[in-house]
């Protein structure tokens, strides 16, 4: 496990680097946990318990209607953190699932112990809030691109993001993703030169 806390602390690093004594608390709260293909981690009405930091797979979150109407909002990879955040920083019962795409390896932390992190140290919140933030700025450029963008526009500028997502999410998923007919999204899988 100490090759998977080093690439966490890479992570943290990138977003807000800790104080030496602060990361040797907060890394001590993390556990693994392997989960299988196509498995859920956290269900609509569950209130999500852990952040999550992806070590290996790929993972969605997505939102299931009572029409059987799916979007898929967010995909998580290596090196990131994972979850179904709005949940957990909330506490109340998630809107969405998050389940495995591939089998998948996490480094876990409970939220209770995230909570006491960041309320006994402020170098650790301020790490999570940036974290957030980057989210939610993320989010917002999504929005924008659905609202805005034609379906080759959405198609390229995810290629731009991440090149390497052709390789590791299943083409329907990415096509959901885009809100593009899976049919239109092969036509621009031939059109668009990568």
């Amino acid at each position: 496990m100490v090759e998977e806390l080093q690439k966490l602390k890479q992570l943290v690093t990138s977003i807000r680097p800790l104080p030496e004594e602060d990361w040797e608390a907060f890394s001590s709260a993390w556990t693994r946990h392997v989960v299988k293909r196509k498995e859920p981690i956290t269900l609509a009405g569950d209130v999500e318990d852990y952040l999550y930091f992806v070590v290996d797979g790929v993972q969605r979150v997505y939102y299931f209607d009572d029409q059987d109407r799916e979007a898929t909002l967010v995909f998580t990879y290596q090196p990131s953190f994972g979850g179904v955040l709005d949940s957990l920083m909330l506490q109340q019962p998630s809107r969405y699932y998050y389940e495995t795409l591939t089998p998948s390896v996490f480094l876990r932390v409970p939220f209770l112990e995230l909570q006491r992190f960041m309320q006994a140290m402020p170098a650790i919140e301020s790490m999570i809030r940036e974290g957030l933030s980057y989210n939610l700025s993320g989010l917002l450029e999504r929005l924008v691109e659905l609202q805005c963008y034609s379906s080759e526009e959405r198609f390229r500028k995810l290629l731009q993001r991440s090149p390497h997502i052709l390789q590791l999410v299943p083409h329907k998923y990415l096509a959901n993703y885009l809100g593009i007919d899976p049919t239109n999204f092969s036509k621009l899988l031939n059109k668009v030169r990568i």
